[in-house]
């Protein structure tokens, strides 16, 4: 049933989103002439890499300039890129990599292999379903860049921050994940996105 739903509502968006995408483009495009997408090298279902499409919100060549971690004071981002992140319209893309069967609409972040190199055995349960678009850490960490651009070190905070609690909701959606616990997740995504506010979770 969910990689029906996945299919089914993967498809429906990218039809429907299809005319935001196409002025997307053009602007991106308009800025700095380079590529629309930004495809980064994620770790997937059984730690099998897979690349993650996203609208590129950087200046072309940022991963040289910079460390992986973006706070919303970075350089690195564009004008248009500033505007996409703020609305979470970067993350349409991924759409294709749920349509492909890379990802799921609800499931733990992927993370780069840095970060899943440096799981614990448990912690690599996290591999045993789909990554997804949303979760109980994206919920709890709607807008990571602005709790980033508090520290002078974003990848330190990251790390040391951020990267304990999100694992932690992530070992929480494995042990109670089904269909509808998955279709709460995505209802109090969309009213997160709308409120631009963090969902607390007990």
């Amino acid at each position: 049933m969910k990689r029906l739903f996945d299919i089914v509502f993967s498809v429906l968006g990218l039809i429907i989103s299809l005319p935001v995408i196409i002025v997307i483009t053009i602007l991106i495009r308009a800025e700095d002439h380079g590529s629309t997408l930004y495809q980064g090298l994620r770790i997937g279902y059984g730690g099998k890499p897979f690349k993650m499409y996203k609208f590129r919100t950087m200046v072309s060549g940022a991963e040289n300039l910079g460390g992986s971690n973006t706070s919303n004071v970075d350089v690195r981002i564009t004008k248009i890129g500033h505007k996409l992140r703020k609305t979470k319209l970067d993350e349409l893309p991924q759409l294709l990599n749920v349509l492909k069967g890379d990802m799921s609409f609800v499931g733990p972040r992927p993370e780069t292999a840095f970060y899943v190199n440096m799981f614990t055995e448990e912690e690599k349960k996290i591999l045993s379903v789909k990554p997804g678009i949303t979760d109980w850490a994206t919920l709890w960490d709607h807008d990571e860049g602005t709790v980033l651009a508090q520290y002078s070190d974003p990848d330190k905070a990251y790390l040391e921050i951020i990267r304990p609690m999100k694992i932690k909701l992530q070992l929480k959606y494995l042990e109670e994940h089904t269909f509808f616990c998955d279709l709460k997740i995505i209802w109090l995504t969309i009213k997160t996105i709308i409120n631009k506010k963090s969902t607390k979770l007990s």
